[in-house]
């Protein structure tokens, strides 16, 4: 398993977050193979289905089925390059579907009221803003230096997945934000050279994403928010407002920094209400 994680890290620049994921699942696929007396060099694509189908049968959700499929697919892959195997079994087989879920976004009286929220220290305030301004994950933003920033043109080069890079526009008031934070840092004699991380802990190094986690949770419950919400939830806010607002998919797509437009598809669900609307004036016929 060490060579095969080497490879995730070298060829496929796989987020720690994935790398752990697709180890843990073909560790879990050799688990169900010992069962059956078998291994993953004489496992057969019944075999493989088998294991899915116990999945299913333990109610795992289809996302992580696909994932698992993908890592099998993955793993088998990198046993032929190395010569283990000469064919893969799984070649012949069809992704499993995922369900596509309308995600949870936060409502424009919601957002406001997070970036509302009073007695709120200033990085605190920048990271609330980069969330909902460029629609980050939170690994991405957990990674930003300061000199990522380009005050002057109004742009983020940010790291995503794959170690791709993209330009992300940024508003005024999230600049500003974030400014107001670099400046207290300088103020107090703390770390503001263009290569410092650009969100620090108390120990002036780069805040950890479990710790960022917890501190935005404690703002969203601050500020009245009743739903399941995550730091992710303000990236499918930032989809979904500028959707709204008349944004083309092309280019939510290159903000969000998708491979595939099918993914940023699935914000059109939630703004066909508002495409309603237009309709409903536009067209002459409509009423």
């Amino acid at each position: 398993m060490t060579s095969f994680e080497k490879y995730l890290k070298a060829e496929k620049n796989f987020s720690n977050h994935t790398l752990r994921a697709y180890l843990k699942d073909i560790l879990d696929f050799i688990a169900f193979l010992q069962n059956k007396q078998k291994s993953f060099v004489n496992a057969n694509k019944y075999n493989i289905r088998e294991f899915l189908e116990s999945l299913n049968i333990r109610s795992v959700s289809k996302p992580t089925i696909a994932r698992k499929f993908s890592a099998l697919r993955t793993f088998y892959k990198f046993l032929i390059i190395n010569n283990i195997l000469d064919k893969s079994p799984i070649d012949s087989m069809t992704s499993p579907k995922k369900d596509k879920k309308v995600p949870l976004f936060l409502t424009e009286k919601e957002m406001q009221a997070l970036l509302n929220i009073e007695n709120i220290s200033l990085r605190d305030k920048a990271m609330i803003e980069l969330l909902y301004s460029c629609g980050l994950r939170i690994e991405e933003l957990m990674s930003l230096n300061i000199n990522n920033i380009d005050f002057i043109s109004n742009t983020l080069t940010v790291r995503g997945k794959g170690n791709k890079e993209r330009l992300v526009p940024v508003g005024d008031k999230c600049l500003n934000a974030v400014m107001e934070y670099i400046n207290e840092r300088r103020v107090y004699g703390l770390p503001y050279d263009l290569k410092s991380p650009l969100f620090l802990n108390k120990h002036l190094n780069r805040l950890e994403q479990r710790t960022a986690r917890r501190i935005l949770h404690k703002y969203f419950i601050k500020a009245g928010l009743t739903k399941k919400v995550s730091p992710h939830t303000l990236r499918h806010t930032f989809a979904t407002h500028i959707l709204d607002r008349g944004c083309d998919l092309r280019s939510v797509q290159e903000m969000l920094g998708h491979k595939n437009l099918s993914t940023t598809q699935i914000y059109t669900h939630v703004t066909i209400e508002s495409l309603k609307k237009v309709y409903q004036k536009a067209h002459p016929r409509a009423k």
